[in-house]
C-alpha cells in the first residue's frame, strides 16, 4: 500500500472537490479503487501507486475547473478522470472564457475542450459545422454566439432555422396553421433564445424582425447580409437543401451548421445534405468543421452511456456484415 498526501489552497477548494455528501469523493474511490481521507485542506490518497498517481492527476484537474469557477458534479469529474487519462489536463485551464450572459445574469462558459474549440472555431471561420451527439451544447452555443455578436452590433439580425422533417408523426395531424405545425419543430431554438433574451425581449425582436425563427424552406431565395445565421438539426436536410441553404450567406454575415449524423429522420432514398456537406466542404478556407465526441456531452451520464453503447452497437454491426 502507498500513500500520497497534498494540501488543497482553501476550505472552499476542498468542499468543492468533495461534493455534497462526498458524492465526488465517491465517484473517484469507485473509479480508481482507493481509499481518500478528508481533514481540512489536506487530502490523503491510499491505495496502490499507479492508482494513486492517475487520482491525483484527476484530482489536479478537478482543482482546475474549481479555480475556474465550475461547479463540481458528478459529469465533471468523470470528464476531469477522462481528460487526466489522456494527458489532456492543462487544456482545462482555457475553460474560463465567458460566452455570453443569460436574461437572469448567469455566464455561459464552455464546459469541455470540445465546446471550447467550436467557440473559437465559430469566431474565427464565416462558416462553422459543428457535428456531434445529443447533449453537447452545439445548438445552445451557437445561439450564444448568435446573441453575443448581435448585442455587439457585429451583425444587424440573427436568423435560426431548421428543416421540418416529419418523423413519426404528420405535420397535417396537428393542430392550427403553418406557424403553429412547424413551432414544435422549432422549439429548442425558442427555448434557447428565450435564456439569453427574455420571452418579451424576444417577442420585441421578432416583431421588429431583427430575429427570425422559421423553417429552412422560408429560406429559399433569399440572401441574408449582416445575419447570424443558424441551421440546426442539418442532418436532416437534403442535399438540395443545404446547398440552396449555403448560398444564402450575404456580406457580414455568419453561418453555424449543427447536427448529429445518427439521428438522421430523412427517407432511405435521400441522402443527408450535412454528411455531403462535410466531405464537400473539409478544404475550404474559412469553414470550421469540429466535430464532439461522448466526451462533451453535458448531460446526465446515462445520455454518455447510451450514445457509447449506440455507438459500440453499430460499430459491431459494421464489422459483421464486412
Amino acid at each position: 500500500m502507498a500513500e500520497l498526501v497534498f494540501d488543497l489552497s482553501s476550505l472552499q477548494e476542498t468542499a468543492a472537490l468533495c461534493g455534497e455528501f462526498d458524492r465526488n469523493l465517491a465517484v473517484l474511490r469507485k473509479t480508481y479503487g482507493i481509499d481518500i481521507v478528508v481533514r481540512d485542506c489536506t487530502i490523503k490518497l491510499i491505495g496502490e501507486e499507479d492508482k494513486i498517481s492517475a487520482c491525483k492527476q484527476a484530482v489536479d484537474c478537478l482543482v482546475t475547473l474549481i479555480k475556474n469557477g465550475k461547479e463540481i458534479d458528478e459529469l465533471n469529474v468523470r470528464y476531469a478522470i477522462s481528460m487526466a487519462e489522456e494527458g489532456a489536463g492543462e487544456t482545462l485551464k482555457e475553460l474560463n472564457d465567458c460566452i455570453c450572459i443569460t436574461q437572469k445574469g448567469k455566464p455561459v462558459r464552455s464546459k469541455t475542450v470540445g465546446q471550447k474549440k467550436y467557440v473559437e472555431t465559430i469566431e474565427n471561420n464565416t462558416i462553422t459545422l459543428g457535428i456531434g451527439p445529443a447533449g453537447t451544447g452545439k445548438t445552445y452555443l451557437a445561439v450564444a454566439m448568435a446573441v453575443k455578436a448581435f448585442r455587439a452590433g457585429q451583425v444587424q439580425r440573427i436568423v435560426l432555422t431548421r428543416p421540418a422533417v416529419e418523423a413519426g408523426e404528420k405535420l397535417g395531424f396537428l393542430p392550427g396553421d403553418l406557424q403553429n405545425k412547424v413551432d414544435p419543430y422549432l422549439r429548442p431554438l425558442y427555448d434557447a433564445l428565450f435564456d439569453f433574451l427574455g420571452p418579451e425581449n424576444f417577442m420585441r425582436h421578432q416583431e421588429r424582425g431583427v430575429i427570425e425563427v422559421a423553417p429552412l424552406a422560408y429560406m429559399r431565395g433569399r440572401t441574408l447580409d449582416e445575419a447570424f445565421i443558424i441551421l440546426d438539426e442539418a442532418q436532416n436536410t437534403t442535399r438540395e437543401q443545404m446547398k440552396m441553404f449555403l448560398t444564402r450567406l450575404g456580406f457580414g454575415s455568419k453561418i453555424i451548421i449543427t447536427g448529429d449524423i445518427t439521428q438522421i429522420d430523412l427517407p432511405d432514398n435521400k441522402k443527408s445534405g450535412l454528411v455531403e456537406a462535410m466531405r464537400v466542404l473539409k478544404n475550404v478556407e474559412d469553414i470550421g468543421i469540429i466535430r464532439f465526441t461522448d466526451k462533451d456531452v453535458v448531460r446526465h451520464k446515462l445520455v454518455q452511456d447510451i450514445i457509447k453503447a449506440y455507438d459500440k452497437y453499430y460499430e459491431e454491426g459494421k464489422k459483421h456484415h464486412e
